[in-house]
């Protein structure tokens, strides 16, 4: 994840300030809601008005979109807007501060706007109830002033990136993994775009999310706050944004490091060329179908229930981490973790046939190639790995 240096980072603009006089105006509970804002001279009455003007989306209501929407709202920043369509599980509480035991089931929209009208009534919160889409991205980000990426998939964060581009928004970036944290703004032309550092996402079974790799909960936390103080420095026009710049954060060992990164002239999105392509044709880059192998054969998990119930079950691998399988695992399964499979394989040479699992399928697909490559022929990948085997086969095994 090396960024190309860059000599200067430049500083991002307002996005479309009022002047002063034009502002609403501060009603005495405001200022007594917002007085330590009003004692910075960075900040004071004038400040405290723009950001009572300025529109904030943040896009994913999960660990990122949490932290950064409760200090928004804490902040007075007037509109807050939130798409999401999902609804709040448990395990989301390890991490999803802006939700409670009582809302799980709930969808999150409806009670994370019940939670940040709760914490500031003055704040109107936009509810976007969807998934962003090619279709819909650019009608629901040409609302806002600045927006947070607070997505968990690669084709997201490209689809936003896509259409801050276009329509010359500011992107507050931050993603999540383990106990890593990156946080940067986006912000074409003045700065580099996501495609910039990134041009292509990765295939989807070598990034794992959240689900399957898991984070430290507090990461989100703080990954999020930090994306919150980039979008309010924006609103305010004060202080140098992270733009052309990447934020690196090891919280295990507390270290934080700084990469500059520049524009790419030649980028897919950013440059002067394809600054203005549809948006559906750049986000197409994004599709997990152009990376499929046609060589990958998958089994459904009522498939496989009925081939262990015959006469020549499969031997089945899992390649989660020990961890993982102490919690829950197929009956008679081998454990082999994906970075040990390739020294492994020769474990499996003497089997008939092979079927691959994790949790969710990401991984699973990964081993499966690679025991391809390595000349097996008969190896399978359990689709939608344990989840799908709880929801179809057996919903009594444990699940996390």
């Amino acid at each position: 994840m090396s960024g190309r240096k860059q000599r200067a980072a430049p500083r991002t603009p307002r996005s479309g300030p009022l002047p002063a006089e034009t502002l609403p105006g501060l009603s005495e509970s405001e200022l007594r809601r917002y007085s330590r804002h009003l004692l910075l001279p960075e900040v004071g009455a004038e400040g405290q008005r723009r950001l009572k003007h300025g529109k904030a989306l943040i896009v994913g209501a999960g660990g990122l979109g949490s932290p950064s929407s409760l200090y928004l709202a804490a902040a007075g920043v007037g509109v807050v807007g939130l798409v999401d369509f999902d609804r709040v599980a448990e395990s989301n509480l390890q991490r999803q501060v802006l939700y409670g035991t009582s809302d799980v089931g709930r969808p999150k929209l409806e009670a994370a706007e019940d939670r940040l009208k709760d914490l500031n009534p003055g704040v109107r919160v936009v509810r976007h109830d969807a998934e962003l889409t090619a279709t819909n991205a650019l009608d629901i980000v040409a609302q806002y002033d600045v927006v947070l990426d607070g997505t968990d998939n690669y084709p997201a964060r490209y689809l936003v990136n896509d259409a801050c581009v276009v329509l010359g928004k500011p992107d507050v970036f931050g993603s999540v993994y383990r106990f890593e944290g990156q946080v940067s703004v986006f912000h074409a032309p003045q700065g580099p775009c996501y495609r910039c550092l990134f041009p292509e996402p990765p295939p989807p079974e070598a990034a794992p999310s959240c689900a399957e790799a898991g984070v430290l909960g507090v990461l989100p936390g703080l990954v999020g706050m930090i994306q919150a103080t980039e979008a309010v420095k924006i609103l305010l026009g004060k202080g140098t944004p992270l733009v052309g710049r990447l934020l690196l954060i090891d919280s295990l060992e507390m270290r934080f490091k700084e990469l500059t990164i520049e524009r790419d002239k030649s980028c897919l999105r950013c440059s002067r060329r394809h600054r203005q392509d549809p948006i559906e044709v750049v986000a197409a880059a994004c599709d997990p179908a152009d990376s499929a192998s046609p060589l990958l054969t998958e089994i459904t998990a009522v498939e496989l229930h009925r081939e262990l119930a015959g006469p020549s079950p499969p031997l089945l691998v899992d390649v989660r981490d020990p961890a993982e399988f102490a919690i829950n695992r197929l009956p008679g399964a081998v454990l082999i973790p994906l970075r040990d499979l390739g020294e492994r394989s020769g474990e499996l040479r003497d089997a008939t046939s092979v079927v691959v699992y994790c949790k969710m399928g990401g991984r699973s697909a990964r081993a499966t190639r690679l025991l391809l490559d390595l000349g097996f022929r008969r190896v399978r990948t359990l689709r939608g790995g344990l989840e799908e085997w709880a929801e179809r086969v057996d919903p009594s095994i444990p699940r996390y």
